[in-house]
């Protein structure tokens, strides 16, 4: 007998139906597989046939003929277990074959008729939605994940015994409701980390405000012990709150990756992803044999902090420059070609030189002008580029630590950064190819941002006083439009120019000298 059973192949964040087809005759326990299964795949007749002995449900002497169709796209995976056995029960009429046509099965098996959890269900979910599907069996520990899917009867089963039952009619699971909405926003102001909690340093806490509030890339450069990395952390605290749409979209990245927590439904926090340096140019990006998710993908919406920037190799480094530029990034690898989203903003921060203690009020530098130039110039120009705003960071002397008063909240500072992320919003609402300050055009910032006569004087100056580089004329008017907005001025003016200017520390040829 033949029976089909419906289930799922994830691409990239695109999603492919597979149908599982068993044709079973009596013969002599042959077994085979086709439709370009991988070894996981094809190991899973083991899994099956002893998960359906634990489970009491006993098999006569078989031919079973399995195809995975299209035929033509590779099966990954131990997704394809779940949907194999019942196959296999349907195809000797162990169960019944009515609910078949309208759900789709997913989930990996134990020996003993366990059901286990599985990557990429909740794209697996949005797609089977999208299709009609009415049911989707998922393994328990999945079936939140899945649940956020409305218009979709979730079931969430634990054995394999729990699906016959429910395919035959004879109980089983009921289908799980979560109120996502209720959820999401009641756990998305929740956050870890406070700027509260950083004292001193209101100069760089400014920094990171406008960086918030226009959407732009950020460098530190300070000696060892500074608070680089602790502020860095709290960036993702004042970024304006995940939408339900960005939300979904995060969470189907870490669906895939396997990256989400027991028993999660949504991503409420925006991502803070902090590679060590030693990474792979593969796991920075992503890639491998098999589709994985990269760093930079694991941190869209979120934020990608690098610690120690010149210590990453300069392959890894370079490979940031088109996704910083286009917000996604296009795999192509032999088996496969897939577009994943890592629209992240980038923090990085750094040493000033090889010792790390160049320009400190009070510990000497050991580096000569030589090192100190030779260690700056591991970051290229074209990705010291995409860095809008470069500030040194001094540390806090200890006895102005214990007089510090406690810093503004992050929830202050997050509502000033959300109101000028709204002026924005209103001033690019007709150019949906820009939705922050960080992303201008040249032609809208001859628009947006064109400085009035003391602040094109003040930029002029500096550029001829300071030396510096022709690439930080964009990048000071974007920031000078963010710093304006976060004013509430429409203008940008003398002070806004000001201020932007004194961000491009790197840019100055004197650096290091």
């Amino acid at each position: 007998m033949l029976a089909k059973v419906n289930c799922a192949a994830v691409n990239g964040l695109s999603v492919i139906p597979v149908s599982v087809e068993v044709n079973a005759t009596k013969g002599m326990n042959n077994v085979f597989m086709v439709g370009l299964p991988d070894n996981a795949v094809r190991e899973s007749r083991m899994r099956v046939f002893s998960a359906l002995s634990n489970s009491k449900f006993h098999l006569s002497s078989l031919n079973v003929t399995i195809n995975f169709a299209p035929a033509d796209v590779r099966k990954e995976g131990s997704g394809y277990d779940l949907p194999l056995a019942i196959g296999l029960l349907a195809a000797t009429k162990l169960v019944e074959t009515t609910l078949l046509p309208d759900t789709v099965l997913v989930g990996e098996l134990g020996l003993d008729g366990s059901v286990r959890p599985v990557r990429g269900i909740l794209p697996m979910a949005i797609e089977a939605r999208k299709r009609g599907y009415r049911r989707f069996v998922v393994p328990a520990d999945n079936v939140r994940e899945a649940a956020v899917v409305n218009r979709l009867e979730v079931y969430g089963v634990e054995t394999l015994k729990e699906v016959v039952d429910f395919l035959n009619g004879k109980g089983g699971p009921l289908p799980t409701i979560i109120n996502t909405r209720e959820e999401f926003f009641a756990a998305r102001e929740q956050t870890d980390c406070d700027f509260a909690d950083v004292k001193g340093q209101e100069s760089v806490k400014r920094a990171f405000e406008v960086a918030a509030a226009g959407g732009h890339n950020l460098l530190l450069v300070g000696s060892p012990g500074c608070g680089k990395s602790m502020m860095a952390k709290r960036l993702p605290s004042i970024l304006p709150p995940l939408s339900p749409a960005e939300s979904l979209e995060t969470t189907q990245i870490h669906s895939i990756a396997g990256k989400l927590g027991h028993n999660v439904s949504l991503i409420t926090q925006r991502p803070f992803r902090s590679p060590h340096h030693t990474i792979s140019d593969v796991a920075l990006i992503g890639g491998g044999s098999s589709l994985q998710p990269g760093e930079i993908s694991l941190a869209h919406n979120g934020v990608l902090f690098l610690d120690e920037l010149p210590e990453f190799s300069r392959g890894a480094l370079e490979t940031l420059r088109q996704p910083l530029e286009d917000r996604v990034i296009t795999i192509s690898r032999a088996k496969y070609t897939a577009t994943l989203p890592c629209s992240f903003q980038l923090v990085a921060s750094m040493n000033p030189c090889p010792c790390g203690y160049y320009n400190h009020p009070t510990h000497r530098c050991t580096c000569t002008p030589g090192q100190i130039h030779r260690y700056m110039s591991k970051i290229s120009g074209p990705l010291l580029d995409r860095i809008d705003i470069q500030v040194e960071v001094t540390p806090v002397p200890l006895e102005d630590l214990a007089k510090a008063p406690t810093g503004e909240s992050s929830a202050t500072i997050r509502s000033r950064v959300v109101g000028a992320r709204e002026v924005q919003r209103l001033r690019f609402a007709s150019e949906p190819g820009t939705h922050c300050n960080a992303r201008m055009t040249a032609s809208q910032l001859e628009r947006y941002a064109r400085p009035d006569e003391a602040g094109l004087r003040a930029l002029a100056d500096a550029m001829k006083r300071f030396d510096l580089s022709a690439r930080a004329y964009e990048r000071i008017l974007k920031v000078a439009r963010t710093i304006a907005d976060l004013d509430g001025s429409e203008q940008v003016s003398y002070p806004h120019v000001a201020e932007a200017i004194g961000y491009r520390n790197l840019d100055r040829q004197s650096w290091g000298e």
